[in-house]
């Protein structure tokens, strides 16, 4: 798995965008949103039960991202046309608000390192890469265990201040001062 230091590898899949007729998918790529933290998110398959509980948190917590100079981009190994219409069928997911990546070969998972050896499916995979394309943060969950969103949001916010940040640091509370 690729780990902090390391840079995101490049990337141009096909994305779920939008519900609008004939707006519905654009392709992506690494450099799409320049000058943005990204959060890159893997989840291991759409129509399952603990993916849309961490997908629907991400996309109510959007705006706290954005807040943060920060672009959330979902991904599996579904196509397009699954994210589709999973979105369309699934009441939590219809109004993300960020693309849903249809990493269809596994280029990116296996460039990232996070396919399961067995299933050949994405785990839960997350990274938050720098402005420069740099990982800062990777973590990686079981196929059964879901993610803490409030904890991908604590580390951005970390990372953000260039200081160091104690256990359990919050945005907002001192950082660490070297005497």
């Amino acid at each position: 798995m690729l780990t902090v230091g390391d840079r995101l590898p490049s990337f141009a899949l096909q994305s779920v965008v939008s519900l609008e007729v004939n707006e519905e998918f654009a392709v992506l790529t690494e450099k799409s949103h320049p000058g943005k933290w990204l959060v890159l998110f893997l989840w291991p398959m759409d129509f399952t039960f603990v993916c849309p509980t961490e997908i629907a948190e991400f996309g109510k917590r959007n705006a706290e991202f954005q807040e943060r100079d920060a672009q959330v981009l979902g991904c599996s190994t579904d196509t397009q046309f699954v994210h589709l219409a999973w979105r369309k069928s699934h009441p939590d997911l219809k109004h993300l608000p960020y693309p849903m990546l249809a990493d269809t070969k596994r280029e990116l998972s296996s460039a990232l390192g996070v396919l399961h050896k067995q299933e050949g499916v994405p785990l839960r995979a997350t990274f938050v890469v720098d402005p420069e394309g740099v990982i800062r943060f990777a973590s990686c969950n079981d196929l059964a265990v879901g993610r803490n969103v409030d904890e991908v949001l604590r580390v951005l916010d970390a990372l953000q201040t260039g200081e160091l940040c104690a256990c359990n640091w919050k945005k907002g509370e001192p950082t660490l001062k070297v005497s």
